[in-house]
């Protein structure tokens, strides 16, 4: 094998990663989003759970049509779109609903 051929699957193998590493993140704040009450949206005066849902399922299709056709910028505005809610929206109404997920308690 030569060197080409084992930077291009080295280049493979971390866009994979990359793709997973920002991808489950953000079926997983979809799934939040999907269980969450609507009215903490409301109560942390965050857009409402139908927008938010609508956003997150959007993202993740993004992280992994972008990934797959190699757009890096359909990538790019998913994982932004997903990070959005989880440092933000989701910290929010984790607070309202007295929920600890990744969080030390005490």
């Amino acid at each position: 094998m030569t060197v080409q051929g084992l930077v291009l699957d080295a280049q493979i193998y971390i866009l994979w990663f990359l793709t997973f590493a920002a991808g489950i993140p953000a079926v997983i704040a979809l799934v939040h989003a999907g269980i969450t009450r609507h009215d903490a949206f409301t109560a942390v005066d965050a857009q409402s759970k139908t927008f938010w849902v609508a956003v997150l399922a959007v993202s993740v299709l993004l992280i992994w049509f972008g990934s797959v056709m190699s757009i890096w910028l359909l990538f790019l505005v998913g994982v932004i779109a997903s990070m959005i809610y989880i440092v933000d929206v989701r910290v929010r109404t984790d607070e309202i609903l007295n929920r600890h997920w990744f969080r030390k308690l005490g």
